[in-house]
């Protein structure tokens, strides 16, 4: 169950220090490296926090699901932008286009950026309570891989940086620049 927390705060005003531990939510790392028209508020913000923890020699943690979900995303924003003229009917058979390989590419290109950045880092998926984690999932709105993060971060004693406001009360340590999470 998801309680109210205090640790929760804006990310623009952290001081980073070199013992800081952090696991970076998809959101975040789609951010900084993932397909955008244009750079927004957001990249900026986060892009300036990757840079200060680098700076900091922070721990930057990344694990498997991160990474997938920084990868479907990239690709699924891209097909999403195709003109409706030349979109294939299907995400797959895009995936399966001469089109796609570009794509494919530009996505590995930063995918190795992240994995360049970042400690790989074991899911724990061997030792979660899952039974627990699937009885909060079906009791209302609740994101599995959200779950599997948040008990990630608890075990790992690592401080969560996302956008995501489904964090919102998360018994974990949170960074953000989303105010709908630390107001």
């Amino acid at each position: 169950m998801m309680t109210h927390n205090k640790m929760t705060s804006d990310i623009r005003r952290h001081s980073f220090a070199g013992t800081d531990r952090f696991f970076l939510d998809a959101n975040i790392w789609l951010s900084v490296y993932g397909p955008t028209t244009s750079p927004n508020w957001r990249s900026r913000v986060y892009s300036a926090a990757l840079r200060d923890m680098r700076t900091s020699r922070c721990t930057i943690c990344v694990d498997v699901l991160v990474l997938s979900e920084f990868i479907n995303s990239f690709a699924r924003w891209e097909f999403a932008q195709l003109p409706r003229a030349s979109k294939p009917a299907r995400f797959k058979d895009f995936r399966k286009s001469d089109d796609f390989a570009d794509v494919s590419k530009e996505i590995a290109v930063n995918a190795r950026k992240i994995i360049e950045q970042a400690e790989r880092y074991e899911s724990g998926f061997g030792v979660v309570d899952v039974a627990a984690i699937l009885a909060e999932f079906e009791s209302g709105p609740h994101d599995f891989n959200d779950q599997i993060i948040r008990e990630l971060c608890k075990s790992g004693g690592l401080t969560l940086v996302t956008h995501d406001a489904d964090f919102k009360g998360a018994d974990i340590p949170i960074l953000t620049a989303n105010r709908r999470l630390y107001t």
